[in-house]
């Protein structure tokens, strides 16, 4: 919403007012929304969210894209180089130099790990999938075919965001075009951005919660607190199987996490370390050692040494994206004051 607001004062005043704003309000009012949702039981009870956040995925990535192809088109020429980044350029973290474009260039690799650890979720999702055919086949080939969109869609925002804005280019792409026309274009992208991140939230909260409420239910299994569900009639949607337990650890969660998220808003970063710490583990180590004992494969034998090469380069581009963008949040930090950020 704060990104919608700064658009339209960005097109009130043509670009001259900065419509620097806190975004503070705006992370209350999205933890206020993600405690009500995650009131959902069950993983596949979101499946409707789910697919929303997704069309939404589709739509402001659309719009990213073409406004990037109308900015190069504008500017006739394209911005920036094959090296990235140039040393000197000002930002508003100060003057770019040769350390912090390397600190900057293994942070993209966080958020490049961050965007395809969806292993996290990827069992829950196949539970979810009624059979014939196998959840296994169909599984595969929804996999198969999101990676390639996913992949299309983030290299060409990627390099046409680039290409528009070059070494000024910002994080969020979205951002760069705050006071061009259409701006109600923009607003519609930042809507479906909302929308994707309740969506995302839940997608990704959802298996933890199911987790630790199994474990509470094992670990206590008389407790009326824990296990008891008592009928609630909700208006317009039936009845509502209360849970005090969930209830009160889903509540903690959210406020946790948003303030968190108001103590700590360097979203490129965090996403970056993220990235890092979960790719390896979840994405490629357990999968690769799983193939490797289902298909019988023996060790030293030439596919064993082929992927225990490529877990192996895994790790390292996870422990760089780590270093990468432990880095950006201690750069963050010389200019940061708790619970005042503004944009």
């Amino acid at each position: 919403m704060m990104a919608i607001k700064r658009s339209n004062c960005f097109h009130k005043s043509g670009g001259k007012d900065p419509c620097h704003m806190s975004s503070n309000g705006y992370m209350i009012t999205f933890g206020i929304i993600e405690i009500i949702f995650s009131q959902i039981p069950d993983f596949d009870q979101v499946w409707w969210l789910s697919i929303v956040a997704a069309i939404m995925s589709f739509t402001y990535s659309s719009v990213g894209l073409g406004l990037g192809v109308a900015k190069v088109a504008e500017n006739g020429s394209f911005k920036g180089s094959l090296t990235g980044i140039s040393i000197g350029t000002v930002t508003h973290a100060g003057v770019v130099t040769s350390t912090q474009k390397l600190w900057r260039s293994l942070q993209a690799l966080g958020a490049i790990a961050f965007a395809y650890s969806f292993s996290l979720i990827l069992i829950e999702i196949q539970d979810t999938i009624k059979s014939p055919p196998a959840e296994y086949k169909t599984m595969r080939k929804a996999t198969v075919l999101s990676i390639a969109v996913t992949t299309a869609f983030y290299m060409l925002c990627g390099c046409f965001g680039y290409a528009a804005f070059g070494d000024l280019a910002p994080g969020n792409l979205l951002t760069g075009f705050g006071f061009y026309n259409p701006y109600w274009l923009l607003d519609i992208a930042n809507i479906a951005i909302i929308v994707h991140l309740v969506g995302a939230y839940q997608v990704y909260c959802q298996p933890l919660f199911a987790f630790v409420e199994k474990w509470s239910a094992h670990k206590w299994p008389k407790s009326d607190f824990v296990t008891a569900e008592y009928d609630l009639p909700i208006p317009f949607y039936g009845v509502y199987q209360l849970n005090f337990f969930r209830l009160v650890w889903r509540t903690i969660f959210v406020v946790l996490t948003t303030v968190i998220a108001m103590l700590l808003p360097f979203f490129n970063d965090v996403v970056g370390i993220l990235g890092a710490f979960g790719f390896w583990p979840l994405t490629v180590y357990f999968p690769v050692e799983m193939y490797i004992s289902q298909k019988k494969i023996g060790r030293w034998t030439s596919r064993w040494v082929a992927l225990q090469i490529l877990s192996f380069a895994c790790l390292l581009i996870s422990l760089a994206a780590a270093v990468g963008s432990v880095a950006g949040v201690v750069l963050d930090l010389k200019t940061y004051k708790p619970f005042k950020t503004s944009y």
